[in-house]
């Protein structure tokens, strides 16, 4: 069980949430105090974050399963590359229980955090952590020879770069889904040669929980071309 110093701050109350989040308030609740206690201790987070820890972190990640979306299609297998303390990829197994996913995380520090968040957060059945770099997690997940639905990343690398790693991992067919910042525009223009590069198309730039979380959540998605 993941064990908490009386020390560190309290979560914040949960905001109001949409009528599809509401089953999962009370998950949602326990991983915030799990961030927020031994996630700061730990340092995947800074203690600064504790304040916002529900619209910068979790409600940002939550908007992007809404299955109104239609970005994690039901049944989703996910990859969340560079899981760091579980963003997206935990959060959206809490609110979607069609889902399975695949935590990715290269230190041991956060791969121990991740593994003692799954199992008190009683995700054992679909979630798994996989400890890899993310360039060389290909092999190591999803279905051999078929791929995965969706690939995720959050704050980890450039457009470009998480393009790279994602690809070899989706489907024919799947989706890269990335979790991106205000410049995400800009990124895409930067590097959309790159992306296609990797057999990724129709990339886009989406805006997604408006009326939800402030500011909305920035997506970048692109879709597994089948090879030429």
């Amino acid at each position: 069980m993941v064990s908490r110093e009386t020390s560190v701050p309290e979560p914040p109350e949960a905001p109001a949430l949409p009528e599809w989040l509401k089953p999962s308030a009370g998950s949602l609740a326990r991983y915030a105090e799990l961030l927020v206690g031994p996630g700061i201790e730990r340092g995947l987070l800074g203690p600064r974050e504790a304040p916002r820890i529900w619209d910068r972190h979790i409600l940002n990640c939550a908007v992007v399963a809404d299955p109104a979306a239609g970005l994690l299609p039901a049944g989703s297998q996910v990859a969340d590359i560079g899981s760091g303390a579980g963003l997206p990829g935990l959060v959206w197994a809490l609110v979607r229980s069609d889902i399975s996913v695949v935590l990715i995380e290269s230190l041991l520090r956060r791969v121990t955090f991740l593994t003692e968040c799954v199992h008190e957060l009683d995700l054992t059945d679909r979630v798994q952590v996989v400890r890899a770099r993310a360039e060389e997690a290909g092999d190591r997940v999803g279905r051999p020879g078929v791929g995965l639905d969706v690939v995720t990343a959050r704050a980890v690398a450039p457009l470009g770069v998480v393009a790279s790693w994602s690809a070899p991992m989706i489907r024919i067919g799947g989706h890269l889904v990335a979790l991106k910042g205000e410049s995400a525009h800009e990124e895409l223009a930067r590097d959309r040669h790159e992306v296609e590069a990797h057999g990724l198309v129709d990339a886009r730039v989406l805006m997604v929980g408006e009326g939800v979380v402030e500011p909305a959540t920035t997506v970048v998605t692109a879709r597994r071309a089948a090879a030429q």
